[in-house]
């Protein structure tokens, strides 16, 4: 069987794609996978890294903003599904997964007006621009939250859950650490609005028992770590860039803060962490507000809004990780919200609509 991957141009996106092709993989290690990016987006280093093969095409953004420079957009559009169209027919590929992003609109239009049968998966709560245009064309739509049938057709909808990262549940929990400890997250990158609410807190963090592990991403390191310094180093507090130990560092944490990417709360409702929330604003529709309410409205997550995160943050997350019972409820809560086996029930989906084509 071939399959044609596309999507990316975030981490977001790129994640589920390649988990969906390494599920793919071990179901069936005969299939040949292609991936379809966009020219000088994350994906065109990431999917190669995972050892696939890519095709990038010229595809881009709508200029929102500046209308009047959509022409070449429109132009490099065109461009792009002639190209793809020639992949699949070089190709030949049995199915097409298409998980958002540019690359993914322009593949899976001309994957499905060739007679492709395309699987759509969408990782957050208010779908995205690529999957809601290309609905019906999909003849399923794999999704992580109920709900989902006010942007599709409800016949198509496959309640899977977002793949998260392998080995997630296989950490451990430190014998000789009986500190409460709290994991502060904001991805690879960073999260400006929760560093600088940790950085101005740091007297309050150091006075206290709690053992902090503050991963500050890679963009804030230096400014963070200055502040840390500044503050006398303080023992109860780790200052990272990055976290490579991420299954144990889940695994010690009684409460994490974090931001509301699918990923994210794919694996704190996997492990069931209780967790607080707090949505980038910098997000297409909002999306990271309606995936946190997910969460917040079956009590399963604490929200604490960006321009509130510096006044409220720690305070709350202070208060709540003093607090056996609240800590239990969002945990129960959190557990059963999860989704197991994602991108193997995914894959199933995708190997289903290959044999109609095969």
């Amino acid at each position: 069987m071939r399959y044609l991957i596309s999507g990316g141009g975030t981490g977001g996106h790129i994640f589920p794609a390649v988990s969906i092709a390494n599920a793919l993989k071990e179901q069936d290690p005969e299939a040949e996978i292609l991936f379809v990016g966009a020219l000088g987006r994350m994906e065109m280093e990431r999917v190669p890294q995972a050892g696939y093969k890519i095709i990038g095409l010229p595809v881009r953004g709508f200029n929102r903003a500046q209308p009047w420079k959509n022409v070449s957009v429109l132009v490099d559009l065109v461009k792009s599904i002639r190209q793809v169209k020639k992949i699949i027919r070089d190709f030949k590929p049995n199915a097409g997964v298409g998980v958002g992003g540019y690359a993914s609109g322009a593949a899976m239009w001309a994957a499905a007006n060739m007679g492709i049968p395309i699987l759509l998966q969408e990782q957050n709560g208010f779908a995205g621009v690529t999957n809601k245009i290309l609905k019906d064309k999909a003849s399923k739509i794999c999704v992580a939250y109920p709900g989902m049938e006010r942007f599709f057709p409800a016949d198509k909808l496959i309640l899977t859950g977002n793949p998260v990262r392998q080995n997630l549940t296989e950490g451990r929990r430190s014998e000789t650490e009986k500190r409460k400890t709290l994991l502060i997250i904001g991805g690879s990158l960073g999260a400006r609005t929760i560093n600088e609410a940790v950085k101005a807190a740091l007297p309050q963090l150091t006075k206290t028992d709690i053992h902090v592990v503050w991963q500050t991403g890679k963009t804030y390191y230096e400014k963070c770590r200055k502040a840390w310094e500044e503050a006398g180093k303080p023992a109860n507090i780790e200052c990272l860039d990055f976290l490579s130990d991420m299954p144990d560092r889940y695994a010690q944490a009684d409460l994490v803060i974090s931001r509301a990417g699918a990923s994210s709360i794919s694996e704190i409702c996997l492990l069931g962490k209780p967790a607080i929330l707090v949505p980038s604003p910098n997000v297409a529709e909002d999306h990271q507000t309606h995936n946190a309410m997910a969460l917040v409205n079956r009590d399963a997550a604490v929200l604490v809004r960006d321009a509130e995160a510096a006044a409220q943050l720690i305070p709350t997350a202070l208060t709540l990780i003093e607090d056996e019972k609240r800590l239990e409820t969002l945990h129960t809560h959190a557990l059963q919200l999860a989704q197991k086996d994602s991108a193997k029930r995914i894959a199933e989906e995708v190997i289903r609509l290959a044999k109609t084509n095969s």
